[in-house]
């Protein structure tokens, strides 16, 4: 009796869906073709250039023999292909990373030609920040009409804040006619505009009054309820400017 009474409240009582399987993407892609998960390159969670780039002993030791070498473009080239090529992705970008700060440009530019020839390469918005950032304040015309051909060729979009930053480093590199450019390709942008990278900009403007007055018309034209500041006239004078862009 006590038995089938158990049965009858087994059959009762709803059993419990079995937890479901943890599928990875591939797997659901493959069960559904248009279950498909994408990962944006230039998410600063995933952008291997944003991370902290620690510089391992093989690196290093790279790094110096470029730099001893590089008057020497035939056992620079030999070293290269030797012992740059075999270099852990890790190391690749440290060293990259490093003559950018030390703003080796020639140096820069030979491994940016190799890195984007690694297997593991992928177009990402850091990348290109990082090498036109260290361009505009060297004043490189050239190799910054080079880089921007290829992240043009890549189809590289950069947001509107990193759009304000370039152009307010090519501005501050004493580089207006490259920053306009820049800003023309951030005003053409599918990103929906923002009014802080537009103030970075017209900050960065302060010496070219004519310049300003172009990007002021379209800062008021996106954002009518705004106010744009117009400082002093004395502030613009040679020296004051600077210091205030440096206080930024």
């Amino acid at each position: 009796m006590w038995r089938r009474s158990q049965d009858l409240l087994r059959r009762a009582v709803p059993r419990l869906a079995a937890p479901p399987l943890s599928l990875s993407p591939h797997t659901l892609e493959l069960a559904n073709p248009r279950f498909i998960i994408t990962n944006s390159s230039s998410s600063p969670s995933l952008s291997i250039w944003r991370r902290k780039k620690e510089m391992g002993k093989e690196g290093l030791i790279v790094a110096k023999e470029l730099k001893r070498l590089q008057l020497n473009p035939v056992r620079f080239d030999r070293f290269m292909k030797s012992h740059v090529s075999r270099l852990l992705k890790s190391d690749l970008v440290a060293v990259l990373a490093e003559f950018q700060r030390q703003d080796l440009v020639s140096l820069s530019m030979k491994l940016y030609d190799v890195v984007r020839k690694e297997i593991w390469y992928r177009p990402d918005m850091f990348f290109y920040r990082d090498m036109l950032m260290m361009l505009a304040r060297n004043k490189k015309v050239d190799e910054t009409k080079q880089v921007w051909e290829d992240l043009k060729r890549e189809e590289v979009l950069f947001d509107q804040h990193t759009f304000g930053d370039i152009i307010r480093a090519f501005l501050d590199g004493g580089l207006p006619s490259e920053a306009m450019a820049i800003y023309d390709e951030m005003r053409g942008s599918p990103e929906p505009p923002l009014s802080l990278p537009y103030r970075v900009i017209l900050k960065g403007l302060l010496p070219y009054p004519e310049l300003r007055e172009k990007v002021k018309d379209d800062f008021l034209e996106l954002f009518p309820d705004m106010i744009v500041y117009d400082p002093p006239e004395d502030l613009l004078e040679e020296g004051n400017w600077r210091r205030d862009s440096e206080d930024d």
